[in-house]
């Protein structure tokens, strides 16, 4: 049996609570990309299968991609850097695109960002600049939904544990999730959702080990 075969089966009642009938059911093995429109109304739940798995997030709207997830908007209006059970996912017009409605996992990263293979460079050295980073994914992924590189916007990481110190600097650290925790978000608008679970192995955001997530939309069929 194969890891993302495993991981479906430990999970198989995932979707069995989400409400609503199943449209999305999917395991997404680790270090891809994934992307659909999930309609108005419908609930997206995103779930960490291994555990201490980050999951980067872009929202657009779906009907005008112009119109996008807004980290500054989101943080401003819920006065917290940190998402939790009831924080809403605001565009650059200032309009609900997601609303948390329950989550597993204590807190999620706004403001942490996206690895890219320069930042990699940067960080860890030149030895990783042929490694695959998030902003890859979301490159090649937003690439068919018409996306290009100045699309791309200030992310969410799910399940990401990014404390702030005193003095103000951030941290990667060992993540706050465990295997099958889970976040579940209603669409308040159609949007198109773009996710990569991230393949960063240099730093703890993932355990040094990523592994798969299970996406499961529930309600009427999103496109695909």
């Amino acid at each position: 049996m194969s890891a993302a075969d495993l991981a479906a089966h430990q999970a198989a009642d995932v979707a069995t609570d989400v409400g609503g009938p199943i449209a999305v059911d999917q395991v997404v093995p680790a270090r891809a990309a994934w992307s659909a429109v999930v309609s108005a109304g419908q609930t997206l739940r995103i779930v960490d299968l291994g555990g201490n798995q980050a999951v980067d997030c872009l929202l657009y709207r779906a009907d005008d991609l112009t119109e996008r997830y807004s980290a500054a908007a989101t943080v401003v209006a819920q006065r917290n850097i940190f998402l939790v059970a009831g924080s809403r996912l605001l565009s650059d017009e200032g309009s609900p695109m997601m609303t948390i409605t329950a989550t597993s996992c204590a807190y999620h990263d706004t403001i942490g960002g996206a690895c890219s293979r320069e930042s990699n460079t940067l960080r860890y050295g030149h030895h990783t600049a042929h490694q695959h980073a998030c902003v890859d994914n979301f490159l090649d992924e937003g690439g068919r939904r018409g996306l290009t590189k100045r699309d791309l916007v200030p992310n969410i990481n799910w399940f990401m544990n990014v404390p702030v110190g005193e003095d103000g600097t951030l941290g990667i650290v060992d993540g706050i999730s465990a295997p099958g925790l889970a976040v579940e978000l209603r669409a308040d608008m159609d949007v198109l959702v773009l996710l990569s679970n991230c393949p960063q192995i240099n730093n703890p955001c993932n355990g040094f080990d990523p592994t798969p997530i299970r996406v499961v939309v529930a309600g009427p069929p999103v496109t695909p």
